[in-house]
């Protein structure tokens, strides 16, 4: 029996049955996983592809073995456990490992029939949400309480900008790369945080004063000014030449889906979203992988819109980049220069694919880039590096070697096959 399905990260995965399987590994977990198959991957690209995380379809997998359990599962290479993640909400088996140019790899699955597991796993992604309790709004001001974090909001309506009820005010999300967050009110832009460390940090920042995250610290600081622009890949509509976020609405909850080692989401629904002649609701999903810059952003709109635009702020004396490969699915829009908050080199960009591309355009605060919804979907990434953070990115032609190097990991996915 042998199928393909396509996955929306990395790629296609081919699965056959397979009976039986060896390999070298401890008794003790032979005991407490004593179901196992194999798989092998292949990287068809010239690339070394170090610490990229693999994604598995669970779905796929127990198309193939019915009684494959998620919840007590290991990854093995070589008879050495990885680091892996089930995200049964999101349909998701993930591991980390590394590939050389062209090479082929084999891993072992092994798992319980019943029951829980938990392995602990060194956390390399997080994503969260902190707002106050016990306290009071005053003039949409939060007065009193303590921050406390939530896996569920919605969005008071005395929240407002600079209301001092949520910590950073928004949700955060981060790997061992780069941080982000989004202002959980009116604005709705991205920002980016430039991280100096490979640590988990956001769950100390902000709480030593509102707005110390600006001022440059041990592990890093907020790095980008958003102003009235898109500031990197935030939501919204082109209407009338001017991008317009996603700025009114009836009602918004935010939810933290997950927050794993290896990979962490967050879902923000906007309900009611009045803009040009229209009035959508939309559903963000954004999400972020270990060892990644990238940050994948899925929108679906209700309402049939005109289009969705994405983009990045504008700033003075940067270096603008684009695809050199125009027939290839993914392609890219960047810009690098001397435009962080600390006067140093930032560069950021917006991938996305061939066929949703409506034009690129700008207008007094960003560049955006316009894209056509397919049946209320679009699906794009956004990235962000720094020269300071760890072995970071120090010139133009480093960005550029990177930017078309991560659009042909993206056009050149890891083929999996469980054999």
């Amino acid at each position: 029996m042998i199928w393909k399905k396509g996955f929306s990260l990395l790629g296609i995965l081919v699965f056959s049955a397979f009976y039986g399987c060896s390999d070298k590994v401890d008794g003790q977990l032979k005991i407490n996983f004593p179901e196992a198959f194999k798989i092998s991957i292949k990287n068809h690209t010239a690339l070394d592809r170090m610490d990229e995380t693999v994604v598995l379809s669970i779905a796929a997998i127990k198309a193939c073995y019915p009684e494959f359990n998620p919840a007590a599962c290991i990854v093995l290479s070589d008879g050495t456990e990885l680091a892996s993640q089930a995200a049964p909400e999101s349909d998701r088996i993930l591991f980390a490992a590394d590939f050389r140019p062209h090479q082929e790899r084999g891993f072992t699955i092994r798992y319980a029939k019943t029951g829980i597991v938990n392995r602990e796993y060194p956390k390399r992604t997080q994503a969260e949400l902190s707002c106050k309790f016990d306290g009071r709004f005053v003039n949409r001001k939060y007065e009193g309480g303590e921050f406390k974090n939530v896996r569920y909001l919605r969005v008071p309506t005395e929240h407002t900008d600079h209301s001092e009820f949520i910590r950073y005010e928004g949700p955060g999300w981060e790997s061992d790369k780069v941080g982000y967050r989004f202002y959980l009110d009116w604005r709705n832009a991205i920002d980016v945080y430039g991280k100096k460390i490979p640590d988990m940090v956001l769950q100390d920042v902000g709480l030593d004063g509102f707005e110390s995250y600006h001022e440059m610290s041990d592990w890093g600081m907020d790095i980008l000014k958003v102003g009235e622009a898109l500031g990197l890949g935030s939501i919204g509509m082109w209407v009338d030449d001017k991008a317009e976020r996603v700025s009114v609405t009836d009602s918004v909850t935010c939810e933290i889906r997950t927050d794993g080692p290896l990979w962490s989401q967050i879902i923000t629904r906007y309900f009611g979203w009045k803009v040009g002649s229209g009035t959508y609701d939309l559903v963000s999903d954004l999400s972020i992988l270990a060892g990644s810059r990238l940050t994948e952003h899925t929108v679906r709109v209700a309402g049939n819109p005109p289009n969705v635009c994405t983009g990045i702020v504008k700033a003075e004396s940067v270096s603008l980049f684009s695809s050199t490969d125009q027939n290839q699915d993914w392609m890219y829009f960047g810009s690098y220069g001397s435009q962080s908050l600390a006067g140093d080199k930032l560069g950021m960009a917006i991938l996305f694919q061939r066929q949703a591309l409506l034009e690129i355009r700008e207008d007094e605060n960003s560049y955006v880039v316009v894209l056509a919804p397919q049946n209320g979907l679009v699906s794009y990434y956004f990235l962000a590096v720094w020269e300071k953070e760890p072995a970071g990115i120090q010139s133009e032609n480093e960005f550029a070697r990177y930017l078309d190097d991560t659009v042909l990991k993206l056009n050149s996915p890891l083929e999996v096959t469980v054999e």
